[in-house]
């Protein structure tokens, strides 16, 4: 299952009962089949965008779409440190830690 079926999945489920609805309301409202409703949500497949942003309006809930820069974040980050050896990931931490104490113990300006 990929990562944006995941979200998006999650997404309309949240909306869907933050809005005390039922599957079969949301298909009524929003003139979708129950049936591929649940299969938005169980992440069996992805619905467009235009799709989902329907979906939560249905809900009374709107997702704003901005362009921002990239950002990996944590779970990239997670992934490719539990590629490494156990011994990796310490001398990693640990240089981390150092770098961090050290910018703590800077001269700070105009300070």
């Amino acid at each position: 299952m990929r990562e944006d079926t995941v979200r998006s999945a999650s997404i309309l489920r949240e909306a869907r009962l933050r809005a005390g609805l039922s599957q079969d309301e949301l298909a009524k409202v929003s003139r979708k089949d129950r049936t591929v409703i649940a299969r938005y949500e169980q992440g069996v497949v992805a619905p467009s965008l235009d799709t989902l942003v329907q979906l939560l309006r249905a809900c009374g809930f709107d997702i704003p779409l901005e362009l921002v820069p990239y950002d990996p974040g944590p779970d990239e980050r997670i992934q490719e440190i539990q590629m490494l050896a156990p011994e990796r990931r310490l001398d990693r931490m640990l240089e981390e830690r150092r770098l961090r104490f050290e910018e703590t113990q800077q001269p700070r300006e105009g300070g």
